[in-house]
């Protein structure tokens, strides 16, 4: 038991070494380290709410894989744009169909939502002449390889396009590349265009029109538009076309001088209830209250270092469900040292009361630990279930920290106690507030 105990006080040293080095510092990327996850409400950012008519869908899709091709789409764009920890959620009521999407720190905004809610069905289209006489766009088709015309589109594109420049002028481009069918068809147009311009619609919007100088199959460049634009067109174009048209049904800025308020509100909440906490457990339980609270230290950087390796996205409403679990941790231990004092009284020694504290104690802690995790799953699935991600991330928080309670009070305070020296100071039931 002996050698079991210097094992695990050994591992518990290890971990608590590990998980100081993976949190300081909170705030910025040191060796490989990311900072704390924020989210829209701590960091700033905007929060849109799109309106999905699923009317305009495809009529082969149901309109629950409407939804999700349109959400996962999005996802592509959003998450090929760079923006960090992005939230996406597809949601549906009696009011219709929606798509919930959360850019924490985003500052041009315009650009993503010209990237997001533009659907980006890229066509190709030839001149030709109408009954009036008048020059007009039509979309270019060719035989494929079933024998039968096809429309060249979007569709026939790989996911590759980049963001390419011109080697004369250094201009802008939009490289793309074409599957076998794909370059069946553009290879025949491009044959009978050549010298002719030929025109790439986005939405029915021309976007480029250059002149067919080759007979080109398999790849080509899309000119004329800005760095932007381009960065923009390559995304959409790699996430391929949404189903379904999307319309702004609310947007809401969200500044960073709220978040920096809310973190600071909140860090100061915590150090005022975690010193009350200190106070109270040293006075009340004396040795073991301090052993206590050096296991609750510990307790909290393994669950700051767990918030920044996941990473767990941290809200406001997240940050209180961790200092619920920090109360719930100090609640376990306030068990185990109620059960100690008893055994004490009763006469036993200080190692029987402590393995009989425990052993006593541990049926309590799981059960009021089990209705807690039974409590965050209900929140978690009614978050999502209702668009409410605040209450999710009270939920996971929550349930994370009361995870490490358990581990907390169970392992790194019973080894602590185990170790604390046999002498007369340490072992007078007055110690442990017990008076015989």
């Amino acid at each position: 038991m002996a050698k079991r105990n210097v094992y695990l006080l050994i591992f518990i040293l290890i971990l608590f070494g590990f998980c100081l080095w993976s949190v300081v510092p909170l705030d910025r990327n040191v060796s490989g380290r990311q900072g704390l996850t924020l989210g829209l409400d701590l960091n700033g950012g905007t929060e849109l709410v799109y309106s999905v008519n699923l009317s305009e869908k495809d009529p082969s899709l149901s309109d629950a894989q409407a939804l999700a091709s349109v959400k996962a789409t999005i996802e592509r764009r959003v998450n090929a744009y760079g923006i960090t920890e992005p939230t996406i959620q597809a949601m549906q009521n009696a009011q219709g169909s929606f798509i919930l999407v959360q850019l924490p720190g985003v500052k041009n905004i315009d650009e993503a939502l010209k990237l997001i809610g533009q659907v980006a069905e890229l066509d190709f289209r030839e001149q030709a002449v109408n009954a009036t006489g008048n020059t007009t766009w039509v979309i270019a088709k060719a035989a494929g390889s079933n024998g039968t015309e096809e429309e060249l589109t979007g569709k026939y594109l790989k996911p590759n396009a980049s963001l390419v420049s011109d080697p004369q002028t250094g201009a802008p481009e939009v490289a793309f590349e074409f599957n076998t069918e794909g370059a069946l068809l553009f290879k025949q147009i491009t044959t009978r265009d050549l010298g002719k311009p030929l025109g790439i619609f986005l939405d029915n919007e021309l976007i480029s029109a250059p002149t067919v100088q080759a007979v080109i199959a398999d790849k080509g460049v899309i000119t004329g538009v800005s760095l932007q634009q381009a960065k923009t067109l390559a995304i959409q174009l790699n996430s391929g076309a949404l189903v379904a048209p999307l319309t702004i049904a609310e947007r809401r800025d969200i500044g960073a001088t709220l978040g920096s308020d809310s973190i600071k509100k909140s860090l100061l909440a915590a150090e005022i209830g975690i010193a009350a906490v200190v106070l109270f457990m040293i006075l009340y339980y004396r040795l073991p209250g301090f052993i206590a609270c050096l296991a609750l230290g510990i307790y909290g950087v393994v669950i700051l270092a767990i918030f920044k390796l996941i990473p767990v996205t941290l809200t406001l409403p997240g940050i209180g469900g961790f200092i619920v679990s920090f109360g719930m941790a100090v609640d376990a231990n306030v068990l185990i040292f109620e059960r100690m004092r008893e055994e004490l009284r009763a006469g036993r020694s200080l190692s029987a009361a402590i393995e009989a504290g425990f052993n006593r104690a541990w049926t309590a802690i799981r059960d009021s630990n089990l209705t807690t995790f039974i409590a965050c799953g209900v929140l978690y699935w009614m978050g999502g279930s209702l668009g409410a991600l605040m209450v999710r991330g009270f939920a996971i928080t929550l349930f994370i920290g009361v995870a490490m309670s358990m581990f907390s009070a169970i392992t790194i305070t019973r080894t602590f106690l185990r170790f604390i020296p046999k002498n007369r100071l340490t072992t007078s039931p007055s110690a442990y507030g017990v008076k015989i």
